[in-house]
């Protein structure tokens, strides 16, 4: 029993490092010290609360930003339904019902240039100031000081009406790619296997332009210098939207198979469940970034540390 102790105390301080690392013992070019870098930088940005900080204006911008997108449509001559079947490839089955039930409400009720008065300004207000704490917690982060407060209200607004952009791409090529690629099988005679590779387009479609929106926040937001290469923030972005993914579809297993939301909740389940969902793709997006930022760090000591042999 006694010399089960030693080996026990030893265990429970090596998790102790890990979990409560002291900053200037890490040395971040190891695999150990690049752990307890990025634990530090979670603590220190305080992910939790920034999730669910970025799950309230998630929730704020996510039916104005849907409103807007539908009231546009009947302009674009499209139809509703290819919202509705856009946005449950990207969101668990619960948050779709709820949004499809919402939307449908609130179109039957008002008049359609209202909605799109009230999309807009809605999507604006709440998206930027969602934004506006990324950006804090990105520059944060790399330990770095964010731009002038005009500049970031340009880049949260930017990123806004690029997100509103990629939607509306991400709804027209369903419509108009499906067209097109089928002409290309069918001139290049394999139009039979048209089906089986449309299937897997529709399937990395919504992925794809998820981790394009977080490339591009993840490079330029930072206010780093020198700036970031595009390339260094490649893996936070692949992670981000691998765990977004594995969120989608994990989240939507839990509660069917095991969580029994509709009796605690009651009616208001399904809210409660789009909130878990905002407040976990939160987390999501702030991991990804403070991953990037560690990889920053542990590739400036490496150089500096080759420098120094040199």
């Amino acid at each position: 029993m006694s010399e089960n102790k030693p080996s026990e105390a030893k265990w429970l301080n090596t998790i102790h490092s890990y979990i409560n690392p002291d900053e200037s013992e890490i040395d971040v070019t190891t695999l150990k010290g690049f752990f307890q870098d990025l634990i530090l930088r979670m603590r220190e940005v305080d992910i939790s609360g920034m999730g669910a900080q970025l799950a309230y204006f998630f929730l704020l911008s996510f039916f104005p930003l849907l409103l807007f997108i539908v009231a546009l449509l009947p302009y674009l001559n499209l139809n509703q339904q290819y919202v509705f079947d856009f946005i449950q490839t990207i969101v668990p089955a619960e948050v779709f019902m709820l949004t499809q039930g919402t939307i449908v409400e609130v179109l039957t009720t008002f008049n359609g240039g209202g909605i799109l008065s009230i999309g807009i300004i809605g999507t604006f207000w709440s998206a930027s100031r969602g934004m506006n704490a990324m950006i804090k917690t990105l520059n944060q982060a790399y330990g770095s000081e964010p731009k002038l407060g005009i500049v970031n209200r340009a880049w949260s607004l930017l990123f806004t009406i690029a997100l509103i952009l990629i939607f509306l791409i991400a709804l027209f090529i369903p419509i108009f790619g499906q067209q097109f690629i089928y002409q290309l099988f069918n001139f290049l005679g394999v139009e039979e296997s048209f089906v089986t590779f449309w299937k897997y387009v529709q399937w990395i479609l919504p992925p794809l332009l998820f981790f394009i929106v977080l490339l591009l926040l993840y490079w330029v937001i930072p206010h780093t210098e020198p700036r970031l290469h595009i390339f260094t923030v490649i893996p936070g972005a692949l992670f981000s939207t691998i765990s977004w993914v594995v969120l989608i579809y994990g989240f939507s297993f839990y509660v069917n198979n095991f969580g029994n939301f509709t009796s605690t909740y009651g009616s208001i389940a399904s809210v409660i469940i789009l909130m878990l969902w905002m407040y976990f793709t939160g987390m999501i997006l702030i991991f990804g970034g403070l991953l990037n930022a560690s990889m920053h760090k542990r590739r400036a000591a490496k150089k500096k540390l080759r420098s120094g042999i040199e």
